[in-house]
């Protein structure tokens, strides 16, 4: 691949396919005849669904500021509406669709939500409800996204350059603040808002920040030795089990402060995975049915809780058949209601002097852009 960010990035969607796998084997784990209890899920690795909603966040502020910088670097400027356009077409249309049919589930009485479960997720605000019901409380992620949608391009736009990269430097540090913050003071004062504070923008955008500062802060990193033979070497394989330990000990003051090093681990790996497409591991997140569960990335995230809910006894919602109603739903949802829509975006980056992708054969080439939870192919 390119030094620069080009219109082709390797291993994107197979990155996304491991963190999508995550969010699915937490969410899996207490259905009815899983293998894998609750009480002993998080015995090894922490939450790694969580964990697999993190790294989407890191690849999305990678993704979304290197395709705000390359739009700068081809046309002189950073169209927000044209942004915002495409951020619609992406994601308002599954989403729309899931949340009409929660609706009609609900009007009939397979689920039982009320109006704040859908006024909290139509605003994109649920990240900060103190209560979440299971068919909604995953969008947490999303209303993350769509807050950092909000601000950080707006903040690219008026910062520029260095300013914008201080920016993302301090949010790394003072993001896991936050979380300490409300975890020793604010939890003591009002245990119940506790959900709702720990998933707010503050205390998410570190992750965000973290995949802000690698773009750009990668034009010059590539011409530094030091950082080519640090992401080529093998030894970096070892931060894998470093991430996954700082992720087992979860909520932890400690664990919390060392965060930004577990998001310096998940953006070197994401570096390193980008850039030797060759390696054993390159090919594996290469390989085309790994980048085709990369591809169904958002349509699984969206669906997966309406088959994956661990307080059900009901059939639907039990191992294995679970999981391949969900895969069913990503399916229909990503042919019949994400796909018809790609063309537009296509036209629209075709009109912002940007590189157009050719071809939506599966493993062509990964877009410039991502949902999350979290995320997610565009």
């Amino acid at each position: 691949m390119s030094d620069s960010i080009g219109w082709r990035i390797p291993s994107l969607d197979g990155i996304r396919a491991i963190s999508i796998l995550m969010v699915l084997y937490g969410h899996l784990c207490g259905t009815s005849h899983f293998p894998v209890s609750i009480p002993q899920y998080g015995r090894w690795f922490g939450d790694v669904a969580h964990l697999g909603v993190l790294v989407f966040f890191v690849i999305s502020g990678f993704l979304i500021t290197s395709l705000l910088m390359r739009e700068r670097e081809k046309t002189g400027r950073i169209s927000l509406k044209r942004f915002y356009l495409r951020r619609v077409l992406r994601i308002f249309p599954a989403f729309y669709a899931f949340i009409a049919v929660l609706a009609i589930a609900t009007m009939v009485g397979a689920l039982h939500l009320v109006g704040r479960d859908f006024a909290f997720a139509l605003t994109y605000t649920i990240n900060i409800a103190p209560t979440r019901a299971w068919p909604t409380g995953h969008l947490w992620s999303l209303a993350v996204e769509e807050q950092f949608y909000l601000l950080w391009p707006l903040a690219l736009l008026m910062l520029r350059g260095r300013r914008a990269l201080f920016v993302a430097l301090a949010a790394i540090f003072i993001g896991p603040l936050v979380r300490v913050a409300i975890r020793e003071w604010i939890f003591h004062v009002d245990p119940h808002a506790l959900a709702g504070m720990m998933t707010s923008f503050p205390a998410m955008f570190d992750y965000l920040a973290t995949g802000c500062a690698l773009a750009l802060l990668r034009p010059w990193l590539l011409t530094r030795g030091w950082y080519l033979h640090l992401t080529a070497s093998r030894w970096l394989v070892f931060a894998i089990p470093l991430v996954l330990l700082i992720n087992r000990a979860g909520s932890h003051t400690t664990a919390i402060l060392l965060s930004p090093l577990m998001n310096l681990c998940i953006a070197l790996l994401i570096e390193a995975s980008t850039r030797h497409a060759g390696s054993p591991a390159g090919r594996f997140l290469n390989w085309r049915p790994v980048v085709f569960v990369g591809v169904l990335s958002y349509s699984l995230y969206l669906w997966q809780p309406l088959f994956f809910n661990r307080h059900s006894g009901a059939w639907i919602d039990a191992f294995p058949q679970n999981l391949l109603f969900a895969f069913l739903a990503a399916l229909a949802s990503w042919f019949l209601i994400e796909r018809p829509f790609v063309g537009l975006r296509r036209r629209l980056r075709r009109g912002n002097g940007l590189p157009v992708r050719e071809r939506d054969t599966v493993g062509e080439c990964a877009d410039l852009e991502v949902v999350a939870p979290a995320v997610l192919r565009d």
